[in-house]
């Protein structure tokens, strides 16, 4: 075989392979700047020797395709890195706007509550100025208007978290959709790998189904898993498959309770989608656990105010000699108690400021109301019945054992302190996320330097094979013409 022959395929397989090799180069630079595109490299294999006569002759080499360069395990701990994130990152938006709520002094147009801790101070104040002088319309007008305010900014804010927790619930309805379309494209993806690369890389089909992975993970918190010939299986933190090779199951949507809940097949979801990850599980667990955790502290502060001042105010006499009406409308429960506060009394001659029995001189029970602001028991509970049948003993309290003042700072203080802990996790996550990705572009980004580098070595040894090849054309030419060289050229 060591002939001259030989030595031609030898060359034009050699020429070919350079070839081949330039091309995936060309290709690489081409994508460089294409979204999800990983680099590329040739793969060369050394052709079978020959052995005759017990001496072995080389065949040369071809080049038997690309293959990307990529770390899947570097890829799916980015895909899990950036569900945490993207949760975190959503949840973060959403306790944002409900702290922009208890926040006037931020400029935030979204400050619809007014200033809270303000009002229940003003409040309670103006019965201090009624002790004064409780026969004063004018001061007894300005009980009702600090009352006015305080109602209408609660019920404002409940109003208002409400409201975001239905855009909320909306937002992650939407999501469904993109899930279902990202599994399906997978399916699709995973069919085709299968049956065309079912035991080597893709190539750009692996890279669009990781791009799709990248944009699923961001939506919900999913698990990977690698089956036969190249497959992929797809299911959510809880188990329920998604995707099984070329089998995609949609995400489905349906009303509960009236909020949107989420179904693999009959399986009920959602709370484990909340856990999971991704911009579903942000959007569900401020939809399902910040904002009701907010709502529930403002109606324990509202049913608390309400029941404890409507309560004193019966205690007492107004103007008319009767015993005092209710100042705000009392809720029946704690549930929903926010968003109803109002103020019911319209005659400021009904607030009570003096004792019973005493005359309307008197401001026995307005020091009693101004006496509220500050007392984390007040008397008039001991034996009170609420809507309920509950009848308060000694020591109960409607305000978690604070005052109407330290009871706001108390829930406000909790919110601010949730969002710095999320805002914490999510600066660490996006860090992390960063990290990742700088590794994961590194390993498979197209580098321009090393591509001009591939390509100058691929250029030499074309050029290398072409010389060899013509120096082979001379050595045949000279053979035909027997050493003549003017008679074949």
């Amino acid at each position: 075989m060591g002939t001259i022959s030989s030595a031609f395929n030898i060359m034009s397989g050699a020429l070919d392979a350079d070839q081949s090799a330039l091309s995936i180069v060309a290709s690489n630079v081409a994508n460089a700047n294409t979204p999800g595109y990983t680099e590329e490299t040739a793969n060369f294999q050394e052709n079978s020797p020959v052995t005759i006569n017990g001496l072995t002759y080389g065949a040369g080499v071809t080049e038997t395709g690309a293959t990307s360069i990529r770390d899947r395990v570097l890829e799916e701990r980015l895909d899990q890195q950036q569900q945490a994130a993207s949760s975190s990152s959503m949840r973060l938006a959403a306790l944002n706007t409900v702290q922009a709520l208890f926040t006037p002094d931020s400029g935030s147009s979204t400050s619809t509550a007014g200033d809270i801790g303000s009002d229940i101070t003003s409040f309670f104040s103006s019965f201090a100025s009624l002790e004064a002088n409780p026969s004063s319309n004018a001061l007894r007008q300005e009980v009702l208007s600090s009352a006015s305010t305080l109602s209408g900014d609660i019920s404002n804010a409940a109003n208002s978290l409400n409201q975001q927790k239905s855009a909320l619930d909306q937002e992650a309805s939407g999501v469904a959709t993109q899930v279902n379309s990202l599994t399906s494209s997978i399916a699709q993806l995973n069919q085709q790998i299968q049956s065309t690369s079912p035991n080597a890389d893709a190539g750009t089909l692996e890279d669009q189904r990781q791009q799709d992975l990248s944009q699923l993970s961001q939506l919900v918190g999913i698990n990977q898993v690698t089956t036969q010939d190249n497959g992929l299986a797809i299911t959510t933190t809880a188990g329920q498959t998604l995707v099984s090779e070329g089998v995609s199951t949609p995400l489905t949507t349906g009303v509960v309770n009236g909020v949107t809940h989420f179904f693999v097949g009959t399986t009920d979801v959602t709370q484990p989608l909340a856990s999971g990850g991704g911009s579903l599980g942000g959007y569900l667990t401020a939809r399902d656990q910040d904002i009701p955790g907010v709502l529930s502290s403002l109606d324990q502060m509202a049913f608390g105010i309400s029941t404890e001042v409507n309560a004193q105010n019966a205690a007492g006499t107004d103007l008319n000699g009767n015993a005092g009406a209710a100042v705000f409308f009392q809720p029946q429960q704690v549930a929903g108690s926010a968003s109803t506060m109002s103020v019911v009394m319209t005659d400021p001659t009904q607030i009570a400021a003096s004792a019973l029995g005493q005359g309307t001189g008197d401001n026995t029970n307005a020091t009693a109301l101004a006496n509220l602001a500050t007392e984390s028991d007040p008397p008039i509970l001991t034996g009170l019945q609420l809507p309920d049948g509950t009848v308060l003993s000694a020591g109960q309290t409607l305000l978690n054992n604070q005052d109407p003042s330290g009871c706001y700072s108390g829930f406000v203080t909790t919110l601010g302190s949730t969002v710095s802990q999320v805002q914490t996790e999510n600066t660490a996550q996006n860090a992390s996320v960063t990290q990742l990705q700088t590794q994961n572009n590194a390993l498979s980004s197209v580098n321009l330097n090393d591509e001009a580098s591939a390509m100058t070595t691929m250029e030499r040894s074309y050029q290398a094979a072409s010389q060899v090849f013509a120096m082979l054309n001379t050595v045949m030419a000279a053979a035909l013409n027997l050493g003549d060289q003017t008679t074949v050229s």
